[in-house]
């Protein structure tokens, strides 16, 4: 195992990643349960992948005009990249998430100069503008992997954080909290960012340990328990006209737009577009905590919903799809949606993410 929580600590201690430092980073997370099964592990990836491919086609419609457009979404939409099948095809939601798996597998862990170079090697599909800075920094400026990232609100570490708990399925340890926070600031060095990227990797790892749903204020509960220790009393401002007057940190956000939503009980598009379901945290996270206290107990609806629902549809679908598969399991989601799922990652190796989740399996399972 590579423990990284000492290189965590330098940085913290220098200043190069913007996180506060807290307990909470170094506390081993609980064992998992002797009843978990590797199929959780599967159900988190393919999740991540599945949503990911049921938005990608209608990313970033408003949801009116998508369902003016398409009716309902609960399958795959033909596209020019799937030359007009029905198939689930990726996004950089999916490629990112698979390409640090595989550098993960490769590694036996998180070494970040290594993941960082791994970001560069091929065609990334709808890469944000922050990751595309980041790829300018590291790749063409050779800019060290640690001061590569930029001070970013954007949601393009959160999508591909899941991977970071496999590593430590048979060895629960903190340096899980410290790959959260390495991972995240390759790309995105901004205190709302490493903070809510260990706070789900947190939710994540509780999830692969639950039998059944949480009560639905947990969700919120163990973001916020999280979220505020790292993120601290940031000043910042919701970019959505709603909330031009807010000025503070992403988790106080979430709290209280979520919980007003909840007790008006509003449905999930009126909730997300009333704080926006852009790419931007102050509007991702709150969809997916809103959607997950709500929906959680039924996998299929949660991700239909996030497709349907939100702008940035695709990797809202794929951040909730990663915690109901971490939840459910690959037997919560319908076997079309796996069936019909390509697999790729780039435009040739079809099958490639069934690939990883087998190699992840025998590596950090199997033979751990």
């Amino acid at each position: 195992m590579i423990d990284n929580t000492l290189l965590l600590k330098a940085l913290i201690s220098k200043g190069g990643i913007r996180i506060q430092n807290s307990d909470i980073l170094y506390q081993a997370p609980s064992p998992l349960p002797e009843s978990f099964g590797f199929e959780k592990v599967e159900g988190m990836l393919l999740g991540l992948a599945v949503g990911d491919a049921l938005g990608a086609t209608s990313e970033g419609l408003e949801p009116e005009e998508r369902f003016d457009r398409y009716g309902e979404i609960r399958y795959y939409l033909p596209g020019k990249r799937s030359h007009y099948h029905a198939v689930g095809v990726p996004t950089d939601d999916t490629q990112l998430t698979f390409w640090t798996l595989k550098q993960l597998i490769a590694d036996k862990g998180l070494i970040p100069n290594n993941l960082a170079r791994s970001f560069c090697k091929h065609h990334i599909v709808g890469v944000g503008s922050t990751t595309r800075e980041f790829l300018r920094n590291y790749k063409d400026k050779h800019v060290s992997w640690d001061k590569s990232g930029m001070d970013s609100l954007g949601n393009g570490a959160l999508m591909r954080i899941a991977p970071v708990v496999i590593p430590y399925l048979h060895n629960p340890h903190p340096s899980l909290y410290a790959d959260a926070a390495l991972d995240t600031m390759i790309t995105h060095n901004a205190f709302a960012n490493t903070a809510s990227c260990v706070a789900f990797a947190k939710i994540l790892w509780s999830l692969l340990g639950m039998k059944s749903p949480p009560d639905p204020k947990w969700w919120l509960d163990t973001f916020y328990y999280a979220a505020q220790q790292l993120e601290g009393n940031t000043r910042y401002c919701p970019r959505h006209p709603q909330f031009t007057d807010y000025k503070g940190p992403l988790w106080k956000f979430t709290k209280h737009v979520c919980e007003e939503a909840l007790d008006k009980g509003l449905t999930v598009e009126k909730a997300c577009n009333w704080w926006g379901s852009g790419a931007n945290l102050f509007e991702t996270v709150p969809s997916v905590l809103y959607i997950l206290t709500t929906y959680s107990h039924n996998p299929e609806e949660a991700i239909v919903r996030a497709v349907n629902d939100t702008k940035d549809n695709d990797t809202v679908a794929a951040i909730v799809g990663a915690a109901v598969g971490a939840l459910h399991g690959i037997r919560g989601f319908p076997e079309r949606w796996i069936k019909k799922l390509t697999g790729r990652t780039r435009r040739d190796d079809d099958g490639q993410i069934f690939k990883l989740i087998l190699q992840a399996k025998q590596v950090f399972w199997m033979n751990a």
